[in-house]
């Protein structure tokens, strides 16, 4: 279990912290209105502050059919959720000195070596115009996109393609040998270049994507739940997966794990991990504690800031999140109007294709400027615009 059992950080007083009670408790009645409308099978909400929890509330089933309650430790697809995981272990061998972001990445993957890219219409296919590096992909504007059901030729040959019946370098060497859908750094489209980082990880690393994922993030993190594979003995606590159906209610797209053997999935870089919400809450706060974590420090806190920031262009819409830029593996809000929702400036998130999805806030954080350089390590600085302090 995690150091704080299945709640992955130490309870507080929401009071003790700056939260208000009443204000939390307006979250269970709109779940369970959810739940009870058949709109979704179950939920799991949770909100720390200051490094500790104040809310963690479990709504309706992990398998309607069985009547299996979702419970606290249960175990859910993240599937895009990996990826700032992903990014983040990029940018610990970036910490080390292998390659600079403007790096290309052929000088690591050769199969992205005179890549070809199609011209407007995709008629024609091309010279890129530049290299692709290790910052368009961890900013998706690479060139790679991800599979659609359009009839550019591009969406066809990455439907025949099967990248992910292959291992992580027969997945780059196929995606090497198909055209780009842009000229590197000219757009953003999400895709598969956090899957690609994933090779990546392991070419530069000399080890399985996995095995450094677990040594090196993982393990010192106390993220015992996380993993590409999920294994008979935590099969009952595995989620069922469900989608809308066309009558309004919710029908199964992946059933839980049976009892005759484990489930893993292909160690995809962008989609392939499973993970509990206390294990991922330890990994946000993590990086709100500017990359440390009960004394364990993954990255150097500039290291952290320049993940933060924006990185594209203000004309992207990072897949339609108005008010919004991205940093280096996930959406970052640069207006808060523009979101027409509250929020502040600098918070990033991400989520996952089944509904997964979190959020930081690392502006809201700092209430006690006096006694800062004593709370460290659960008290992050607030970070000014434009997100970079001048403080080293």
């Amino acid at each position: 279990m995690a150091r704080y059992g299945y709640e992955g950080l130490p309870r507080a007083v929401p009071e003790e912290v700056g939260i208000s009670t009443s204000r939390l408790e307006r979250i269970a009645p709109v779940m369970q209105g959810w739940v009870d409308d058949g709109k979704i099978p179950g939920a799991l909400t949770m909100i720390a502050r200051e490094g500790k929890l104040v809310h963690f509330e479990k709504f309706g089933m992990q398998d309607v059919a069985t009547a299996e309650p979702l419970e606290f430790d249960t175990i859910f697809r993240i599937y895009s959720m990996t990826k700032p995981i992903t990014s983040l272990a990029v940018m610990m061998l970036y910490e080390e000195g292998h390659f600079q972001l403007n790096t290309p990445v052929s000088e690591f993957i050769p199969a992205f070596r005179d890549m070809k890219v199609y011209a407007e219409g995709g008629e024609a296919v091309v010279d890129a115009e530049s290299e692709m590096t290790i910052k368009h992909l961890l900013t998706h504007t690479s060139g790679l996109i991800y599979g659609g059901e359009g009839d550019h030729p591009i969406h066809q040959q990455y439907r025949d393609a099967n990248f992910y019946g292959s291992t992580l370098r027969g997945m780059s060497k196929k995606l090497g040998a198909i055209p780009l859908a842009y000229h590197p750094g000219a757009s953003w489209s999400y895709g598969m270049s956090t899957d690609v980082l994933g090779h990546f990880v392991e070419v530069v690393s000399g080890m399985p994507f996995a095995q450094f994922l677990k040594r090196k993030i993982f393990d010192p993190l106390d993220m015992p739940d996380t993993a590409f594979s999920v294994s008979s003995r935590k099969g009952d606590r595995y989620a069922t997966l469900y989608e809308p159906a066309e009558d309004g209610g919710i029908q199964v797209i992946e059933n839980a794990l049976v009892s005759s053997g484990p489930r893993s999935f292909f160690h995809s870089g962008g989609a392939g991990l499973q993970s509990t919400a206390a294990d991922y809450l330890r990994f946000c706060q993590m990086l709100l504690n500017d990359g440390e974590l009960d004394g364990v420090r993954l990255l150097g806190r500039k290291t952290v800031e320049l993940i933060r920031m924006n990185h594209i262009s203000d004309e992207w819409q990072p897949l339609e999140r108005i008010g919004c830029g991205f940093g280096l593996g996930f959406a970052v809000v640069t207006d808060v109007a523009e979101t027409h929702a509250p929020g502040s400036l600098g918070t990033y998130s991400w989520g996952g294709l089944a509904s997964t999805t979190f959020w930081i806030d690392p502006g809201r954080f700092n209430r006690h400027p006096d006694d800062a350089i004593d709370r460290r390590l659960t008290v992050p600085r607030p970070i000014p615009s434009p997100y970079l302090s001048g403080d080293y």
